[in-house]
């Protein structure tokens, strides 16, 4: 195939939608000619530091930084410093000001003065002590707000540059279909369309208009992480699509390949991937990073290596330019190089894109800026409040048989169950306080930033007016229900985390729970899964309720009181014995540090919720792959399909409007209808539109969403909400060719993926359009009236 032409994304209706410039090359002729001056003078050590990456613990005595140690460990510099506010336990300004002092030393002892690039998590906000705390990711795809996303990402460069922090190993973009992978939580779900809108808003964010002042994204993991990623018609079309969107429309010029494997190939390793499809197909002429410690797993995991050396060697022929978090193998490409393995010239092209990054980053200006000077906030009041407006666009209302919102007849409530009053429920992985939990076996500090329970946040709307009595009722899980993963965290750490999320609580009380919830007028019920039970390396059994959770559940059942089930954890929970019996299910997810006071707002109606789910509800445990998109069996229904989600107010759909045909070509048709809101409340409605071949010989999946947008209408408002699209977005790929094919194809516009209001079908005329040149990635267009 020729090297795709990036031309760019449709308008969309907002400004952040507008069209952005096309996605410009990773360097210019002076950046080119900067570098290449620089690397002349540069010895092979020296070139190999700048292509690895290391810890500040490296460096410390006694928590301080230690010359002595700077001189041992990077003599010639360094490439990166990894995860290193995770690494510590330090305020703002202690933070930046060991960035500057380790910078200092980088450019005024080393030969060459190269400052480092320090990287961080960013998935849920700058993953630091006492920065804002996000909503992870799974419930924020149910959100279906890129724009309150960029929002995010933005205030996250802001905390994350005025330490000094200059790039991030976000966002993950990875497909997730089934709730049993421990990093579904991670994902904005099992949707390609979806995923890349959102991925590009996060990108957009988080690098703003400018390098020199934003922060480098990493897309990862490339491609097919997690997922069954043989299949290349589905791999094309879905798993790199949202990776070719961060890269061809936000410009990300920095991607993280998986630990997976294709063909056989783990993907560090991988010409096929990393060079035909991510260079030559896709046309990223950015920087490549390793996992941490994917190289080293070449050889001693997979055994495609006879050892270290070769297995560096094989990651820099197929193209990984930095090997993270430690300097295991590309130390050794010095030897590799005289075995005639690798060349100096190909170590050369890994070094460019390195010293090219931190250019762009402006780490290599005469006076580079290195954080921000005086007292840093890293949750001031706007930060929190986009914390909370995104949880309460997170959180998914499953059922609803009148119970809520709550009304003033209640005067008692029995709030009950693990996550009533702790707040490991609040946080996903990857969060600052997730990753010094596992990774250091360490308390993280609840109130910094500030972490809001569920029993707060009700205590916080309606303590004064209502009797508010709290029981755990039971534990999380009885015993170690995740296992972890042996090989690569080893055996003790879970067994620690699990002590530490019960520290200093009192023992649950069964009896007194139900005592409660006998003499309440309602019962909420938070269950669901912590740090411990969901996480990178972490597996559980199953996907129901942990532990003795379901069983207390019936039991609270058995009272006869209404029962509010509101689900934590980062994943759908499989609660199909429950479901027809629950008053309420409330699915919050992992709602970050505001979730409380969310989810207290959502329960008393303070706050219409508008979440739809990113994800398919599965209604078994059984172990498999689901995706809306190949149809759901009719004799085995989901719980809840993709698209769902209540609201408190009704909507009607009318007016529906598409042509009867169009030319296949590049200019777009339109689809319409106008949606009014029938109940008495404000509220906010996600109107998704989905197309479905109409030939029976088809090769498209039976239906994929190709458009949303998210319109607010008070009480008795009607407004129009207008689809422009291209024919570009029904692009298929067969036999390695990019090809919309003509025909006719049904647009549907429905509330989810099965509750479809109004369709109509179009007839595209003319000859099958190939695409030359590869795939565009075409968003569709909306307006409303």
């Amino acid at each position: 195939m020729k090297k795709i032409i990036i031309l760019g994304a449709l308008l969309l209706n907002s400004a952040f939608f507008a069209q952005k410039k096309l996605a410009k090359p990773f360097s210019t002729p002076e950046m080119d000619a900067q570098v290449e001056a620089l690397m002349a003078d540069m010895t092979l050590d020296e070139k190999i530091a700048q292509i690895t990456g290391t810890r500040i613990r490296e460096l410390l005595v006694d928590g301080k930084l230690s010359l002595e140690k700077c001189r041992e460990h990077i003599p010639n510099g360094i490439g990166h410093f990894c995860q290193f506010s995770t690494g510590q336990a330090l305020s703002p300004e202690d933070l930046r000001d060991l960035v500057r002092e380790i910078q200092h030393y980088l450019t005024t002892e080393t030969r060459l003065k190269i400052p480092a690039i320090f990287h961080e998590e960013a998935i849920t906000g700058f993953a630091t002590q006492g920065a804002t705390t996000f909503p992870q990711q799974i419930g924020v795809g149910c959100s279906w707000n890129p724009e309150l996303i960029e929002k995010n990402t933005t205030s996250t460069r802001q905390n994350m540059r005025a330490v000094g922090a200059t790039f991030a190993l976000s966002p993950m973009l990875d497909l997730s279909r089934t709730a049993h992978w421990n990093r579904h939580q991670e994902s904005y779900g099992e949707d390609a369309y979806l995923t890349s809108r959102l991925g590009v808003a996060f990108v957009n964010g988080l690098q703003g208009d400018n390098f020199t002042t934003g922060v480098a994204a990493t897309v990862k993991h490339f491609a097919g992480y997690g997922t069954k990623n043989n299949d290349v018609k589905t791999l094309y079309e879905e798993y790199l699509m949202p990776h070719e969107a961060a890269i061809k429309i936000a410009g990300a010029k920095s991607v993280m390949p998986s630990y997976g494997v294709y063909k056989s190939l783990p993907i560090s390793v991988n010409p096929t991937m990393l060079d035909r499809m991510l260079r030559r197909e896709i046309g990223f002429d950015g920087m490549v990073v390793s996992d941490y410690g994917a190289i080293p797993m070449v050889y001693k995991k997979y055994k495609q290596a006879p050892d270290l050396m070769t297995a560096g060697a094989m990651a820099v022929n197929a193209g990984v330019d930095i090997e993270l978090s430690s300097p295991t193998t590309y130390p050794l490409l010095p030897k590799a190089i005289e075995k005639g393995l690798i060349t100096e010239n190909e170590v050369d092209i890994a070094v460019k894109r390195s010293l090219i990054m931190k250019v762009k980053l402006g780490l290599l200006a005469k006076n580079p800026i290195i954080g921000k000077d005086g007292n840093l906030d890293f949750d001031p009041p706007a930060f929190r409040k986009l914390a909370y407006e995104t949880a309460c666009q997170s959180i998914v209302l499953l059922k609803n048989n009148g119970v809520l919102p709550l009304s003033k007849e209640v005067k008692k409530i029995a709030l009950v169950g693990p996550n009533a009053a702790t707040t490991q429920g609040l946080l996903g992985d990857y969060t600052y306080q997730a990753m010094r939990a596992f990774w250091k076996s360490e308390q993280y500090n609840p109130n910094n930033p500030k972490l809001v329970t569920l029993k707060e946040g009700l205590e916080n709307r309606i303590g004064n007016f209502v009797n508010i009595q709290h029981e755990r009722g039971c534990d999380w899980s009885a015993g170690l229900e995740a296992k972890i993963d042996k090989s690569g965290f080893g055996d003790s750490r879970l067994g620690k985390l699990k002590l530490l999320t019960v520290t200093g609580l009192p023992q649950p009380n069964l009896q007194n729970a139900i005592t409660i919830a006998k003499e309440s007028d309602v019962i909420i019920a938070a269950m669901g899964e912590n740090i411990s039970l969901n996480g990178e390396g972490r597996s559980r059994k199953g996907i129901g309720l942990p532990g003795e959770q379901e069983a207390f559940v019936e039991q609270l059942l058995a009272t006869g009181k209404p029962v509010v089930l509101v689900l934590f954890g980062g994943r759908q929970q499989v609660i199909d014995k429950l479901e027809g019996r629950c008053a309420a299910i409330v699915n919050a997810w992992f709602p970050g540090e505001e979730g409380g006071n969310a989810i207290a707002d959502i329960l008393v109606g303070n706050v219409n919720p508008s979440a739809k789910l990113s994800v398919t509800y599965p209604n078994s445990q059984k172990k498999e792959e689901v995706n809306y998109q190949n149809g759901y069996d009719a004799n085995n229904q989901p719980l809840y399909p993709f698209g769902y989600g209540l609201s408190y107010t009704t909507y009607e759909y009318s007016n529906f409007k598409i042509k009867s045909s169009a030319k296949i070509t590049k200019e777009r048709f339109s689809v319409s209808v106008n949606v009014k809101n029938t109940g008495k409340r404000d509220g906010t409605e996600i109107v998704q539109l989905y197309v479905s071949p109409t030939d029976k010989n088809a090769t498209m999946k039976p239906i994929q969403l190709k458009g949303f947008d998210r319109i607010s209408l008070k009480a008795g408002e009607t407004k129009s909400v207008e689809f422009l699209i291209s024919p570009e977005q029904l692009v298929q790929y067969k036999n390695e060719q990019w090809i919309v094919e003509a025909g006719s194809y049904e647009f549907k516009i429905g509330a989810s993926s099965t509750d479809i209001k109004a369709k109509g079908t179009i007839k595209l005329k003319g000859k099958d359009l190939t695409l030359e040149n590869g795939r565009q990635i075409f968003f569709a267009k909306s307006r409303i009236k």
